[in-house]
């Protein structure tokens, strides 16, 4: 089998879960990093660029304070453990890399920071430059500011979109598991999943919320949901299993996700947004439409709901309730719900005004 990603990958992100940085008892595995930073060294030295997307500040922070629950006891002392761990945290990684002859470089970010296009395309700016500098950018979650309402919640989700702001080819998902199974791999009889092309619902059922360490926050769900944001920018995603001790230089059992097609720089974007302020449902015909590259017009919308205005991402569903796109609303949501349903001889009757071309234009929308 061999190794994923080929060193000619372009770029490539690494992220890290906390079962593998951090041991039970709150200490770093030292040993285990070593043998990953000796992996990306030789990576770098191909010509390689390798970000990090490391998980661990919580579990490293709660040890020194002494907190319960691995400092997830409340949203409170997970944002002082995240405070106090991400100073511990930075030092290793900078320690390790810098024996290698490598500059590492902290990135904190929150998911407003990704999900704003200004701030995204800044974030996106530093990531390339440092890369471009042969640096090792190593990006956390700013779990210390975030509240359950603004964060990510886990690092896999995170991992993608930094995937798309840097322009990366591929993506490894470190983990605790050697990659997808038809079933929890738990269970007798368990499958494991070698490629997928597409992920559809099918693949969807399959997907396991548990953690199996119980340390992290991200489970099978948010490893297929982070698939879906890296395949949209045209990047592979692998979840390969961290429990070797060189992960990225030994040919390993892992699941390859791969993308359909490459999308531009601004509909991967969008197709990775995670906080849309509405919901559009759609008939057959719309669905069709969009699947042939038109725009969402009002005559196929069925119900509106959520709190947007002119201009906010907000996400398209079909018939049966699964998500088909996102994109740019062009009306606020109290004209949108008033000329749902409606074809655009009626729509002018409604607004008081001649309508708008689409709720949501094809430039401004992108399937998922």
């Amino acid at each position: 089998m061999s190794v994923f990603p080929p060193t000619s990958c372009a770029r490539l992100i690494v992220k890290v879960g906390s079962a593998l940085l951090v041991a039970p008892d709150g200490t770093v595995r030292r040993e285990w990093l070593a043998g990953l930073v000796a992996d990306i060294a030789a990576r770098v030295r191909t010509g390689q660029q390798v970000a990090v997307v490391s998980s661990g500040a919580i579990a490293l922070g709660a040890r020194r304070l002494g907190l319960a629950k691995g400092g997830r006891a409340s949203l409170e002392d997970a944002q002082a453990a995240a405070a106090t761990g991400q100073i511990a945290l930075s030092q290793v990684w900078a320690e390790m890399l810098g024996a290698e002859g490598l500059t590492a470089a902290q990135m904190l970010v929150t998911l407003a920071d990704l999900e704003d296009r200004r701030r995204y395309l800044n974030a996106a700016a530093t990531l390339g430059r440092l890369l471009s500098l042969g640096v090792v950018p190593i990006i956390n979650e700013n779990d210390s500011v975030a509240t359950e309402e603004i964060r990510f919640g886990d690092n896999d989700r995170l991992a993608a979109r930094v995937a798309q702001a840097a322009g990366a080819q591929g993506v490894v998902l470190l983990s605790d598991i050697d990659g997808l199974y038809d079933r929890n791999p738990a269970l007798p009889g368990a499958t494991h999943i070698a490629r997928v092309e597409r992920i559809d619902a099918g693949i969807e059922a399959m997907a396991d919320r548990g953690s199996a360490s119980g340390m992290g926050s991200g489970g099978m769900v948010s490893k297929i949901a982070a698939a879906r944001i890296a395949n949209a920018a045209g990047a592979t995603l692998a979840i390969v299993s961290g429990g070797i001790a060189r992960p990225l230089s030994t040919a390993a059992r892992h699941t390859l996700f791969l993308p359909e097609k490459t999308a531009t720089a601004r509909k991967a974007w969008l197709a990775g947004g995670l906080t849309a302020m509405g919901e559009i449902a759609i008939d057959a015909g719309a669905v069709a439409a969009l699947l042939g590259g038109k725009s969402l017009l009002a005559a196929g919308a069925t119900r509106v709901s959520g709190s947007f205005a002119r201009g906010d991402l907000i996400t398209v569903v079909g018939p049966d309730g699964r998500t088909l796109a996102r994109g740019l609303s062009e009306y606020p949501v109290s004209e949108a719900t008033a000329i749902a349903g409606l074809r655009s001889e009626a729509q002018a009757q409604v607004l008081g005004y001649a309508p708008r071309a689409a709720l949501i234009h094809r430039n401004h929308m992108a399937l998922v």
